[in-house]
């Protein structure tokens, strides 16, 4: 399929395979692309709550013309260092770093020597201009709407649930981690989305009341939220091919009339070049390069033109494109009758009944590991789904039998 953009645009518009196009790794680029409907929602809903005075302003104090303080100033220097010095290796040789950008932005690689002299230069530039300063700082007391705010939580959300998935996935296979900490920690792949969504909720069920958002509706929006950004998301999975796929498919059954992918595929030029050889490639020189120290892709790129050569061998449940349509479904059904949930909070705790029973099921066909626990044999994700069937069942008696209390 498209493990990056190259080979979208290859297909679309005949351009070359692995140009500077695929710097762009599809799955990230869907990540991004999740983000930005979550925030755009999150925006949306945040308006209405305000609208409708559930969520308030918040008054801040605010300082203007005050100088910028030392502590920005040396961090905007270390963050240009950092950037300058990889952008003077990154330019004169796009090819390498579009094989492997996060190999390269995450290593000690770098013109460490410019990026310095940037660094320095510019933060020297921003004192000077701070002490040239001369007018008065003026201090007042302003309304800050926490609509205001959707970016920071986006990006904290995006930040926190990558590092929670990356954590959960570590812990599921601690022997891989032991053996390459820095290679496992900074590589894009295995990555658990319960851990992301546990660490990025605690993340952002403390910041929300930090800046007056009461949690409660925050949750609301966020089960809404999640669906929809879990649904867009395992559309990178599915185009490039990432692992996330399911069992050996049995056999098309007689009843079934949808497209023959949508029950086996064998997602061809998947990203982690698992599988079998496609047809264009040339076995033997792909051997021999193998042998001779170059890596998977490199070898690709010898034998066969291209870097992601491999499909697998038989036909696998898509189960990325079940869960993108699931995902979309289930937000649907919460956003058209969200007015229907009198109680805050009920629409968050319906979502985790739904997000779990789904999981659950779909874990059955899919590729994971086992593990024993009480007579069981399920994957991580199978437990944690349970939990949060319970959580959402417990949830919803809950505000229920609060909200009856309150009314008596």
């Amino acid at each position: 399929m498209y493990p990056d953009l190259s080979y979208f645009f290859h297909d679309l518009l005949g351009t070359s395979l692995d140009n500077w196009t695929s710097i762009f790794k599809t799955f990230g680029f869907m990540l991004v692309m999740a983000l930005v409907a979550c925030g755009v929602f999150l925006k949306k809903e945040l308006l209405r709550l305000e609208k409708e005075g559930k969520v308030k302003p918040v008054s801040v104090t605010v300082t203007e013309n005050a100088p910028t303080p030392i502590s920005e100033i040396i961090g905007n220097s270390i963050f240009l260092t950092i950037i300058v010095a990889k952008l003077m290796v990154i330019l004169p040789d796009i090819s390498t770093f579009s094989a492997n950008p996060a190999g390269l932005i995450f290593s000690k690689h770098g013109n460490w020597v410019i990026g310095i002299l940037v660094g320095f230069a510019t933060g020297f530039y921003q004192f000077w201009k701070t002490g040239q300063k001369n007018e008065p700082s003026i201090t007042k007391t302003i309304l800050h709407y926490p609509s205001s705010r959707t970016n920071d939580i986006i990006i904290l959300a995006g930040l926190s649930g990558v590092l929670g998935s990356k954590l959960f996935s570590i812990i599921e296979d601690l022997p891989s981690f032991f053996e390459d900490p820095a290679g496992t920690f900074l590589s894009g792949s295995g990555l658990n989305v319960y851990g992301g969504l546990i660490v990025a909720f605690a993340t952002v069920y403390y910041f929300v009341n930090k800046i007056g958002i009461k949690p409660i509706y925050m949750m609301d929006i966020a089960g809404m939220g999640i669906l929809l950004g879990y649904a867009i998301g395992r559309i990178g999975c599915q185009l490039s091919g990432d692992g996330d796929w399911g069992i050996v498919a049995a056999g098309i059954p007689e009843w079934w009339f949808l497209p023959d992918w949508l029950w086996s595929y064998q997602y061809p030029n998947n990203v982690n070049n698992d599988g079998i050889l496609i047809a264009s490639c040339q076995p033997e020189i792909y051997q021999q390069s193998l042998m001779s120290g170059m890596s998977s892709e490199q070898s690709c790129a010898t034998a066969c033109g291209m870097r992601y050569c491999h499909q697998l061998s038989a036909g696998v449940y898509p189960t990325p494109i079940y869960e993108t349509a699931f995902g979309l479904f289930a937000f649907a059904m919460l956003y058209i009758n969200k007015h229907r949930f009198k109680i805050p909070g009920m629409i968050f705790f319906t979502y985790m009944i739904i997000n779990g029973a789904e999981r659950f099921l779909i874990e059955l066909i899919r590729v994971n590991e086992k593990h024993s626990f009480l007579g069981l044999s399920w994957s991580q994700a199978q437990y944690i789904s349970v939990g949060f069937v319970l959580g959402g069942i417990a949830g919803i008696f809950y505000l229920i039998r609060t909200t009856s209390k309150m009314t008596e």
